[in-house]
């Protein structure tokens, strides 16, 4: 069952790099009493995630924090280690949360799993945006095919705000 809006966040366990190494955030310490915008990736450093979705949220990280959102968030199943390196190689390190979700297992609680064994990337997350108010999800955004970001891009999520 896919989470729809006005459910709760499952809870879950992140791993994201910082400049003192890899520390564990749960979605507690995430999302609870605070605005935040998640979005999701099927993968750090593909083509659509690393030209096109990544980049729209950094440009727009000031005009979405000017909205009342407390903080953003992007989620893949990629280990910290690659999601660390993303963020340092995108400019986002310290502006955004790069959340690794390194097993799957919040994606699956979402039912936003996709397979995308045929194209060498096995089971990953779908492509995907959310505002989280206090864990509840306000507003959800899934793309149909996770070559496109056009319904989950940053701009989508300012015209929600």
């Amino acid at each position: 069952m896919t989470i729809a809006i006005g459910d709760k966040l499952p809870a879950a366990t992140f791993k994201e790099k910082t400049a003192d190494g890899p520390v564990e955030i749960s979605t507690d310490e995430l999302f609870k009493g605070k605005r935040v915008v998640l979005f999701a990736v099927p993968g750090a450093f593909t083509p659509t995630c690393s030209l096109n979705h990544l980049p729209g949220f950094l440009e727009n990280r000031d005009a979405i924090l000017s909205r009342g959102v407390d903080d953003i968030a992007v989620v893949a199943v990629n280990d910290w280690h690659v999601m660390g390196a993303w963020a340092q190689s995108s400019g986002g390190m310290g502006k955004i949360h790069f959340l690794s979700d390194w097993d799957g297992a919040f994606t699956k609680a979402l039912g936003l799993e996709i397979d995308l064994s045929a194209g060498g990337l096995g089971v990953r997350s779908k492509r995907y945006s959310m505002l989280v108010d206090d864990g509840v999800v306000k507003t959800l955004n899934i793309e149909d095919s996770p070559g496109q970001a056009a319904v989950s891009s940053a701009a989508r999520i300012i015209e929600q705000l």
